[in-house]
């Protein structure tokens, strides 16, 4: 046997969603009827443009107020808000949740969602955020270096009141994701 050590071939993660990883209502972070509730949705496509029928797609958000949920139950939720849900693709690529606006964690930032999508063919997971309609946008600094790009993190305000963020993984209009390092304090890198 070789002390030598080879590298064996990357694996992909999925696309084993559709069972493995879903669960009844991920995507209903609070219940019909929630005064503020929302609808989140949009589309997961890949380079072609083409929808991704098997992806994953979850998201976190702050609360109204732009407090940390910082409690435990996301899968049992039992009436807490926690933030948190995870929702599979349609055979057309479409996801969507019922959640709380979230409101900004920092003065003189704009209130996102943190996203995460998993999709067969990646390695990993990707990071990303979706920003929700304000006057903030403007003048956040994350969104500011970002110049043009910038439009692939915010969501739409669609006429029914829901919010439209759609996920391109490659090719022109490819959503803009965020490489997290391991450093203290969790900063984002575009």
């Amino acid at each position: 046997m070789s002390d030598v050590l080879r590298p064996t071939p990357g694996q992909t993660v999925g696309p084993f969603f559709g069972y493995a990883l879903p669960y009844e209502r991920g995507n209903e972070i609070v219940e019909p009827g929630t005064p503020g509730a929302v609808r989140v949705h949009g589309t997961v496509s890949d380079g072609a443009g083409a929808p991704i029928p098997d992806a994953l797609v979850e998201i976190w958000g702050a609360a109204p107020d732009g407090s940390v949920v910082q409690r435990s139950g996301s899968l049992l939720r039992d009436g807490l808000f926690t933030g948190w849900g995870r929702a599979a693709t349609d055979r057309e690529g479409g996801y969507w949740f019922r959640t709380l606006e979230p409101g900004p964690v920092e003065p003189g930032t704009a209130p996102f969602y943190a996203v995460v999508v998993f999709s067969r063919g990646l390695t990993d997971r990707l990071f990303t955020r979706a920003y929700v309609p304000s006057e903030a946008r403007e003048t956040d600094a994350f969104l500011g270096r970002l110049g043009d790009r910038r439009r692939t993190l915010e969501a739409v305000r669609e006429p029914d009141g829901s919010l439209r963020f759609d996920i391109r993984l490659q090719g022109e209009d490819e959503t803009v994701f965020l490489d997290y390092t391991p450093a203290p304090g969790d900063a984002a890198r575009a």
